[in-house]
């Protein structure tokens, strides 16, 4: 595995690569099991044939005056151990000077989907997003590209931009890996104090209160949202929500009745640390309940 960190050596092995199929991982680095994960799909995708590209680049275009840039830990020699393990062929981890030039003067606006959920309260966040990936995506030319559900915004918001401005790849969703009491896995998740961590799992089992309630029949917004509210007011009682909301999941818009598809999303605060997850909400259109009203 190579590990590179000049864009002109990203444009000499893509050259060398040839015809062959080329799968890109976005990263930040610190990586954990969650990333190695979509290595490893990455690299079940590109084959025995394929290459696995892997980009470390702490962006930081994506980051408020307020947020966590500096401390945002950096770990490239065990990163590059963890992804070399899991069958990567190459890691870009280049400096901020390689990537933006001082008088850079263009990024990339989005003006629907980012301005709802995480985006509403982190302004400029998913521009930066969508810059640095934009950017990626041209260097790399990948076939395809991997990322997470647990950012489902961010995800929906590359499809987006994948689609608006006709990149020519194909994007893979990957369900969320979690800790075995089913926590979301982040590298934030080392922040938390130990009684927070001890609550940090309320969200999603919150989420699944939520889920199991629409399930059982209700349907109506305002009554779900209420379910994971009361479950994280009773266990999670560190926690500060940011946001919690059901939207459509192409669109991220809010809406009031979820009868065969939404996601439910939030955002809480322990102390300063910030984690988000979702859950989706799914059925069959011709499913009995599917036709209820709210309740």
């Amino acid at each position: 595995m190579k590990v590179i960190h000049k864009v002109a050596e990203l444009r000499a092995w893509r050259r060398s690569a040839g015809t062959k199929r080329v799968v890109l991982v976005p990263t930040m680095g610190a990586l954990h099991e969650g990333h190695v994960h979509l290595v490893r799909m990455a690299r079940e995708l590109a084959g025995g044939e394929g290459l696995v590209g892997v980009s470390i680049f702490v962006n930081p275009l994506q980051f408020g005056p307020k947020e966590d840039f500096a401390r945002y830990p950096r770990e490239l020699q065990a990163d590059a151990a963890k992804c070399e393990a899991a069958g990567a062929d190459l890691i870009f981890a280049p400096e901020a000077a390689e990537v933006y030039a001082p008088d850079r003067s263009i990024i990339i606006l989005e003006k629907s989907l980012s301005q709802v959920l995480c985006g509403a309260s982190r302004p400029g966040h998913f521009d930066g997003v969508c810059t640095v990936v934009a950017k990626l995506f041209n260097l790399f030319q990948p076939d395809d590209a991997v990322f997470g559900k647990k950012d489902f915004q961010q995800l929906a918001i590359i499809r987006r931009m994948v689609r608006d401005l006709d990149f020519p790849l194909t994007l893979h969703g990957i369900a969320t890996v979690r800790e075995p009491d089913g926590l979301a896995m982040s590298s934030r998740n080392r922040y938390l104090a130990p009684e927070e961590r001890a609550q940090a799992p309320a969200l999603q089992q919150a989420l699944q209160a939520a889920r199991a309630t629409w399930e059982g029949g209700v349907t109506g917004s305002k009554q779900l949202l209420e379910v994971a509210r009361q479950h994280l007011a009773l266990h999670a009682p560190l926690g500060k929500i940011d946001y919690l909301s059901l939207v459509h999941p192409e669109t991220l818009q809010p809406v009031n009745v979820v009868a065969c598809s939404g996601l439910m999303a939030l955002a809480v605060f322990f102390g300063k640390t910030r984690l988000i997850d979702n859950i989706e909400l799914r059925r069959s259109e011709d499913s009995p309940v599917a036709q209820t009203q709210p309740r």
